[in-house]
């Protein structure tokens, strides 16, 4: 079994922050390997002095939807005071800190550039620079290390909270080697310390590591849901439902007009490694398409060591959009959502301007040989930053 950071940190380097006063950044998937809460085995040992809790996207106890604000609140279970990051405020503020000396994150990220737990990691370290104080990172695995790092790198022009830091969509790095990437290749300057796992290789899905899965958001219930993630999340820049409501979030994707066995026909003999499709009929409990009977496919991952998620998920978007033209792209501020993840209109207007003749596997390699430049650079900062 993989030993994890906080498990490093509570029997080996205790004194990293013993005797400091210490706020946290967690939420339910900050455990050890036997299910206890990080906060709770910080709260409960003498050495350790927690003063304070700060609350990603979900809450501290992850019980929020997303894209719903999260407000200051006081944890049930230790009387602790919670401040949101997810709320009016996302980043932690000098006056936040000012009864805190060493702030110390713990979540299970997903390994793709979109998930926004990895921005408040990237707002903690610019708050505590700014404000002279130190972080320490947790590490935990990256749950699908084994994918080929894939996609754009995001600039600045279009820099998010689902995008930002010249990240591509799968980056490859535990939280902790992204902690250290973000600190030093943007000059933020925190005093970081990464308090590394034991017996972790890159070569491990989560299911290799032996540690339990907790949910880091309620629409991530799964490893499989994060394998599919980097490229079904695109679906929720458009009218098509991604799954959100279902208990198969971006596996399950449709709309109350799709023909479902013909789709699922077509993406079938796309020939797509890794995948099947299957017709699908659901009816979300939130989200677009919300009590309606909805019809599309289910993507069911075969063979994970084979399967490229960003290639799927771009097919299956290409084939949607060019067989009906009520799929539409979702407006967003004075443009479209959809460029918020893509890191601009690149694949956009690529699919927008298809030849309905071609293939949708077809328009999927054009998007990404689109990005090949960007994904050598990044191979080689990359390199710079692992630890394992």
């Amino acid at each position: 079994m993989v030993r994890l950071g906080v498990e490093r940190l509570l029997d080996e380097r205790a004194d990293v922050v013993e005797g400091d006063r210490l706020g946290l950044i967690t939420n339910p998937s900050g455990t050890d390997s036997n299910l206890t809460p990080t906060i709770d085995l910080l709260n409960d040992r003498d050495a350790f002095d927690l003063r304070k809790l700060f609350g990603p996207e979900h809450g501290i106890r992850g019980d929020v939807q997303a894209g719903v604000k999260v407000d200051d609140s006081t944890d049930d279970r230790t009387g602790l005071p919670v401040k949101s990051l997810y709320g009016e405020q996302r980043r932690l503020r000098p006056e936040m800190l000012a009864d805190i000396d060493t702030v110390v994150y713990d979540m299970q990220d997903v390994g793709c550039r979109f998930y926004t737990l990895i921005y408040t990691l990237a707002y903690a370290l610019e708050g505590t620079a700014e404000a002279d104080k130190r972080i320490v990172v947790l590490d935990r695995p990256n749950p699908i290390s084994p994918l080929p790092v894939t996609g754009n790198r995001i600039g600045e022009e279009n820099s998010s909270f689902v995008g930002g830091y010249e990240l591509p969509i799968v980056h490859g790095l535990t939280i902790g080697e992204l902690a250290t990437y973000l600190n030093e290749e943007f000059d933020i300057g925190a005093r970081l310390d990464v308090v590394e796992m034991r017996d972790w290789s890159r070569s491990d899905w989560f299911s290799d590591t032996g540690l339990p899965w907790v949910y880091p958001s309620p629409n991530m219930p799964t490893p499989g849901t994060a394998t599919l993630y980097p490229g079904m999340c695109f679906f929720e820049g458009t009218n098509l439902s991604e799954g959100r409501g279902t208990t198969k979030p971006f596996e399950l994707v449709g709309a109350p007009w799709i023909d479902a066995d013909a789709w699922a026909t077509e993406l079938s003999e796309q020939g797509l490694d890794g995948v099947a499709f299957r017709p699908a009929y659901f009816s979300p409990t939130f989200s677009k398409h919300e009590r309606e009977n909805v019809t599309g496919v289910q993507v069911h991952v075969l063979d994970r060591d084979t399967v490229n998620p960003v290639t799927v998920g771009l097919t299956v978007l290409a084939s949607a959009f060019m067989a009906d033209d009520r799929c539409e792209w979702i407006e967003y501020d004075d443009g479209f959502f959809v460029d918020k993840l893509a890191g601009g209109s690149y694949l956009r207007e690529t699919i927008d301007d298809a030849d309905t003749a071609s293939e949708p596997r077809d328009i999927a390699a054009e998007i990404t040989e689109h990005w090949e430049d960007d994904l050598a650079e990044f191979a080689d900062v990359r390199g710079n930053y692992r630890r394992y």
